[in-house]
């Protein structure tokens, strides 16, 4: 096994929030922006996140060596210094997966959101020594990252609760089935014991009405004040607000379940806040239908945009 990181935890790890997965920008030579890194985590700290994921699926990790993750996980924390980094955790191997995630701890971050790896995906057996071995190599808070859809691996209530029941420090899940029905699901064989998060924009309103308490977001990298109001509306019972906020958010928020998710959401937020929205290969910039598709959806949500409370 290997030895844990002795590094201090500096900001824990909160899961009740609006946690954005942030996309990553590149420079014209396809190299890390960490300048504009850094400015897009203030920007989501400053309207109101609880947390900042970088790494992830719509941050293109799989495109990432593991010298740029590590790198871009050090110009997260430095940015936002108060504010918890839960970066990604998936690689091609374990061992890898392992290597990051004590990195990840010696770097200060406050947490991590656990994959399984790129493309293997197997028996519940495999699948479960790959999380267990991350979860296990530090005693970061960690967050089970379950999207059937995009890593062909499930993870069944059953067996989160078993991983549960072995990880004192696995303390939440994002769930990304599509399914609300998981969520209940979860909810009922597993009480209180992990806090269950949305993982999939569109499904936000009705994941909270059936027990999950936090969001990890796409669209937020555009629309973050929108986004903590849609969340906070939801949660606190403030119906009339949330239909009519989440009314004018849905055509945005598909964009995030779409196979060009990255290249949508990298253009809109480029529209919105300014940066460059080239994506890595073999992501190619949005063209023909999707680039209208984008533009339209994005030209109709700018003219009806609703006013921030």
């Amino acid at each position: 096994m290997k030895k844990k990181s002795s590094a201090k935890l500096k900001v824990r790890a909160q899961w009740e929030g609006v946690i954005p997965a942030i996309t990553t920008p590149f420079r014209k030579d396809g190299e890390l922006d960490h300048k504009e890194i850094a400015r897009h985590c203030r920007w989501m700290a400053e309207s109101g996140s609880i947390g900042i994921v970088p790494c992830g699926s719509l941050g293109e990790g799989a495109t990432l060596t593991f010298d740029e993750k590590v790198r871009l996980i050090a110009t997260c924390v430095a940015a936002v210094p108060g504010l918890p980094i839960i970066p990604g955790i998936a690689s091609l191997s374990t061992d890898e997966a392992v290597a990051l995630a004590i990195a990840s701890k010696q770097l200060g971050c406050g947490g991590l959101m656990v994959l399984p790896p790129y493309v293997y995906s197997t028996d519940w057996r495999e699948m479960k020594a790959h999380v267990s071995a991350v979860i296990g190599a530090t005693d970061l808070p960690c967050m089970l990252y379950n999207n059937p859809p995009a890593y062909k691996t499930d993870f069944l209530p059953e067996q989160v609760a078993e991983l549960a029941a072995a990880h004192k420090n696995l303390e939440a899940i994002k769930e990304s089935s599509g399914d609300a029905r998981r969520i209940t699901a979860l909810k009922n064989l597993l009480g209180d014991r992990l806090t269950i998060l949305v993982g999939m924009d569109d499904c936000i309103v009705e994941g909270v009405a059936a027990g999950a308490r936090g969001w990890i977001a796409g669209l937020v990298n555009a629309f973050p004040e929108e986004s903590v109001e849609l969340y906070e509306a939801a949660m606190f019972g403030d119906h009339e607000r949330a239909d009519e906020l989440y009314a004018w958010f849905l055509p945005l928020l598909r964009l995030d379940t779409v196979p060009k998710f990255v290249q949508h959401i990298k253009w809109i937020q480029a529209e919105v806040r300014g940066g460059n929205p080239a994506v890595r290969g073999p992501r190619l910039a949005l063209a023909g239908a999707d680039l209208a598709l984008a533009s339209s959806t994005l030209k109709k949500a700018l003219k009806n945009r609703p006013k921030i409370r």
